[in-house]
C-alpha cells in the first residue's frame, strides 16, 4: 500500500485510488482481490486515458513485484509468461532459446498482459494484433479463484482483449516460431498525390512490417520504414527515396534511441520495434490517439486526413500508418476485418489536443473507425455498439465472471452500457 501520487507514463492521468498494492506472490494477490470491493490493474502505465482508473474508493494493483515467470517450451514452441512481464524481457528469453514472437509493438517497454488487453497490435499486412499469439489466459477472478480460458473455448474470443474487465491476468501462454532476423530499410518522401490503390498496397506489403510517417505539414509521408525478414524477398519502394541518414519517427528528434537501420540485419526483437529496449524513447511529453479502420478504406481515410492537415499539424508530432491482419477477439479494433491503423502522437497539451481529436473523429467516422482502447479518444459509447458486433457477448461474459462489477470502473461501465 502507498500514499504517493500515481500517474501514467505520459503524466496526463493521475489515478484516484485509495491504495496501490504490489503483491509479491500469487496467494497474496488472490487475497487482495478477494478482499477488495473495486480494483483495477496498472500495467506499464502506457495508456493515455482512464482505462486503469479504479476510482477514489478503489484499489490500484501492480504486478511488477510478482516473480517474473517465463517458461519456454522449446518442443511445443510456446511460452508461459507472468502478468507483470514486459515485451523486452520476454523477447530476450525467447530468443535465447532459438524462438521468436511473430509480431511486436513499436515499444518493447510495455507489458504483455496490458498490451493484449487493450488491442495493441504492431504492424504487418499478414500479422494479427499481439493478442493473436495468445493461446491461453489465466485470470484471478473476483472471488480470488483462478480461471483459465484456452483457445478453442467459446468464451476465448472475449478473454484476451478484455479491457481488464474480467479479472487480473496472472499468466498468458503464447505461440512461438523459430527465431529469424530482420533488417530495416528507411525511405523518405512518399507522395500521397497520385498514390492509387495498387501503389498503396505495393508499398504496404513490400516487407514483413511497414510504417508510414508524416507530420501532415505537407501532403504525403516524410518517412517509410520497411522491416524485412531476411528469409523473405528484398523490399522495393520505387515511390520514395532511400534515406541517407538514420531517422526518428518524430521530425527533428535524434535517432540514437531508434533500432538499427540501413539494412543491417539483426535479431527480430531488435528490429521489429522502432525503439531500442535499453533506452526510453522519450520523456513521456506526449499524448497518443489511434483509429483502426477496414483496410478497404485506407486511401479514402488518408485523403480525409490530408483534408484536415491544417487542423492536425499544429498539435501533432507524428502520425504513423500501418496495416494489421484481422483477428477474432471480440473487442479487438481489428476484429473480423483486415485493418489500416492511423496513430497520432500529439503534443502534451490536452486542452489543445482534445478539440482536434474530436475533429479527427468526425473526419474518420465514415470509415468505421474504432479507437484504440488505451489512447485518447472521445467516441461516444453509443457509437461503439455499431462498431463492435460482439459487444453484447462480451458484456454477458463480464457479468458471468464478475457479477458484482469488481473490475468495472467508469471507463468499462460506459463501454458495457453501449452493449445494452
Amino acid at each position: 500500500m502507498t500514499d504517493i501520487t500515481v500517474t501514467n507514463w505520459a503524466g496526463n492521468i493521475t489515478y484516484a485510488a485509495k491504495a496501490l498494492h504490489r503483491p509479491h506472490s500469487l496467494p497474496e494477490l488472490r487475497a487482495l482481490v478477494a478482499d477488495s470491493e473495486r480494483l483495477r490493474v496498472l500495467g506499464s502505465g502506457h495508456s493515455f486515458n482512464e482505462i486503469a482508473e479504479p476510482g477514489a474508493e478503489g484499489v490500484l494493483l501492480s504486478l511488477a513485484d510478482l516473480p517474473p515467470e517465463l517458461d519456454v517450451d522449446t518442443a511445443a514452441r510456446t511460452v508461459r509468461v507472468g502478468g507483470g512481464v514486459r515485451y523486452a524481457q520476454l523477447a530476450r528469453q525467447v530468443h535465447a532459446r532459438g524462438l521468436a514472437l511473430a509480431n511486436m509493438a513499436s515499444l518493447p517497454h510495455i507489458s504483455v498482459a496490458g498490451s493484449v488487453a487493450t488491442g495493441t497490435h504492431g504492424s504487418g499486412a499478414g500479422n494479427g494484433p499481439l493478442a493473436s499469439s495468445v493461446r491461453e489466459v489465466e485470470l484471478v477472478t473476483a472471488d480470488g479463484s483462478t480461471v483459465t480460458v484456452r483457445r478453442g473455448e467459446e468464451r476465448f474470443g472475449g478473454a484476451v482483449t478484455s479491457l481488464g474487465a474480467l479479472g487480473v491476468v496472472t499468466a498468458l501462454a503464447l505461440d512461438l516460431e523459430p527465431a529469424y532476423e530482420v533488417e530495416q530499410h528507411v525511405f523518405t518522401e512518399l507522395p500521397l498525390e497520385g498514390l492509387d490503390a495498387g501503389a498503396f498496397e505495393a508499398v504496404m506489403t513490400a516487407a514483413y512490417s511497414v510504417s508510414l510517417f508524416t507530420d501532415w505539414r505537407a501532403p504525403g509521408f516524410r518517412q517509410v520504414w520497411l522491416k524485412r525478414r531476411t528469409d523473405q524477398p528484398l523490399p522495393d519502394c520505387p515511390y520514395a527515396t532511400p534515406a541517407t541518414e538514420k531517422m526518428h519517427p518524430v521530425p527533428g528528434m535524434p535517432a540514437v534511441n531508434c533500432t538499427e537501420q540501413f539494412g543491417v540485419p539483426g535479431p527480430w526483437h531488435e528490429r521489429l520495434p522502432h525503439f531500442r529496449a535499453e533506452f526510453t524513447p522519450s520523456s513521456g511529453a506526449e499524448l497518443q490517439s489511434e483509429y483502426l479502420m477496414p483496410r478497404r478504406h485506407a486511401l479514402d481515410a488518408l485523403r480525409a486526413l490530408d483534408g484536415i492537415r491544417e487542423v492536425l499539424a499544429p498539435v501533432l508530432q507524428t502520425c504513423e500508418i500501418r496495416l494489421v491482419a484481422a483477428d477474432d477477439q471480440w473487442l479487438s479494433p481489428s476484429y473480423g476485418r483486415d485493418t489500416v491503423a492511423a496513430h497520432f502522437t500529439w503534443i502534451e497539451d490536452s486542452a489543445a489536443v482534445l478539440p482536434v481529436v474530436r475533429r479527427l473523429e468526425q473526419a474518420l467516422a465514415p470509415f468505421e473507425a474504432r479507437p484504440h482502447w488505451g489512447k485518447v479518444f472521445t467516441t461516444p459509447a453509443a457509437q461503439l455498439r455499431a462498431l463492435y458486433p460482439r459487444l453484447d457477448d462480451f458484456r454477458r461474459l463480464a457479468e458471468t465472471l464478475d457479477p458484482a462489477g469488481k473490475f468495472r470502473n467508469a471507463f468499462v461501465r460506459e463501454v458495457l452500457t453501449a452493449a445494452q
